[in-house]
């Protein structure tokens, strides 16, 4: 709950804060900037999950890595409380290798509370997941009020005073996981050798990203980040074709291989449109919707909106998770791909909602919040839809053999859908709002389109997945 209200708390303020004008606090940059920035910053916090998780498997063991991963998380946010580009650029890296060494290992804990598995382990994730989101709801309240209302910075040290509150309730609690990560799954066999490679890629790391805080190095974050996307994608395309061509498939593998790079490209493609929250969508609260209180002068906080979705999701998951069940009994549950066909669907007309208060807002109108509210409610639902079912489906399709290795590849959708999201939101300019109504319809089609795709294909698709439900 402390690690998602600290992220989710400042992830919240990024995009106001870096295009707000430097006379008001801010950066002064263009959207377009601000938004590959964004894109590049929460991709990257997946990607990192991937060494985050190798580190704790081979070297320090989970619990370790997620003490660890929280003091640097803190270290980060604690720096972007001084006012400095460099200090923020530094905190967003520090923030990004801390949530890399907590955020896979601590679900991992969890898991190891409950070796036997069953209904104890579904309902200690039901206590982990309501955190998460009671955290990601908390956040952009408290941070966001601050650094809006009072001082950008001071919502950053929010954030930061929050993981120390998690922190201090992790070391106080830590007598109560037991063993569950406290020592490496994997011990380390590289040696003395593998070791030194570590230290010399880290700091290699190091060096560069203190090039670039100095201005030896000058990035162009919109070229970084669609350098970024084309090369996750081509690591996916060669990834498969790899397994496909010299992966020693059995005939069912190969189908529900076939089946994972389906729902690969649908994850990726969900996740570019639902992960406008933080950007384009964030700027729409913030310039284009009446946040007026009646009867007052107060502005509701733009940040205050990305509080919406955790609501949703803490109050619709039971319902959803029912309506699943009650379908399952008439054998009319949907199946995987058919779910993230449905999920694409609601992605599209949440953003056909944008398209209506876009035509507003092109005529020069600020629109009612009722328009975004509708918006992250339909996105929910998809959410809901595909979500929790994506990395349940990759641990039930993989090949024993390949579970580690794709879902990895999982991770990989989720970061390209991020720095998509960046580079399309920094195409909403407000020196061209009669473009709007048609830009948001281009983002309605694409899901749509691949929804229904997915629907028409559900059956042959199901089929590939060899009885895997």
């Amino acid at each position: 709950m402390w690690e998602r209200f600290s992220y989710y708390g400042m992830r919240a303020l990024l995009v106001l804060y870096m295009t707000k004008a430097i006379k008001d606090g801010g950066m002064g940059m263009n959207d377009k900037v601000a938004s590959s920035i964004y894109g590049l910053y929460t991709a990257a916090v997946y990607l990192a999950s991937l060494p985050g998780g190798w580190l704790a498997d081979r070297l320090l063991g989970a619990q370790n890595a997620v003490w660890y991963g929280g003091i640097i998380i803190a270290a980060g946010h604690f720096t972007m409380v001084i006012p400095r580009p460099e200090t923020f650029f530094l905190g967003l890296v520090l923030v990004v290798v801390g949530t890399g060494l907590l955020k896979p290992n601590i679900s991992a804990i969890v898991g190891g509370l409950y070796p036997e598995g069953g209904t104890r382990r579904d309902a200690g994730f039901t206590v982990f997941y309501m955190g998460i989101n009671l955290g990601a709801f908390l956040g952009p309240f408290i941070c966001g009020t601050l650094g809006e209302n009072v001082n950008w910075h001071y919502g950053f040290g929010a954030a930061g005073i929050g993981m120390v509150l998690g922190l201090l309730q992790y070391r106080l609690s830590l007598h109560h996981l037991g063993e569950a990560g406290r020592s490496p799954g994997h011990p380390d066999r590289l040696g003395g050798a593998g070791r030194s490679v570590l230290v010399l890629l880290a700091a290699a790391a190091a060096v560069f990203v203190g090039l670039c805080m100095t201005g030896f190095v000058r990035i162009n974050p919109v070229a970084v980040a669609r350098l970024t996307t084309w090369f996750i994608g081509s690591v996916a395309v060669l990834y498969f074709v790899f397994i496909f061509l010299a992966g020693r498939l059995e005939p069912v593998e190969r189908n529900r291989v076939i089946v994972i790079l389906v729902l690969f490209v649908a994850a990726a493609l969900f996740w570019a449109g639902f992960e406008q929250a933080g950007s384009s969508l964030n700027l729409f609260a913030e310039r284009f919707t009446n946040r007026s209180l009646p009867g007052t002068s107060w502005l509701i906080p733009a940040s205050w909106f990305q509080s919406i979705g955790p609501v949703f999701v803490i109050t619709l998951a039971p319902v959803v998770a029912a309506i699943w069940v009650r379908l399952a009994r008439r054998n009319l549950d949907p199946s995987i791909p058919a779910k993230f066909g449905i999920g694409l669907l609601l992605l599209a007309a949440g953003f056909l909602v944008m398209v209506g208060a876009s035509v507003f807002v092109a005529r020069g109108d600020k629109v009612m919040p009722t328009w975004l509210t509708m918006t992250y409610l339909i996105h929910t639902f998809g959410e809901l839809c595909l979500s929790p079912v994506g990395l349940s489906s990759v641990t039930k399709l993989a090949p024993r053999r390949l579970v580690g290795q794709m879902m990895g590849i999982w991770f990989l959708a989720s970061s390209m859908g991020n720095l998509i999201a960046g580079l399309v939101a920094g195409e909403f300019k407000v020196d061209t709002l009669s473009a709007w109504p048609g830009m948001y319809l281009q983002i309605v089609l694409m899901p749509a389109v691949a929804g229904l795709l997915l629907l028409v294909f559900a059956k042959p698709i199901k089929k590939l997945m060899g009885g895997v439900k």
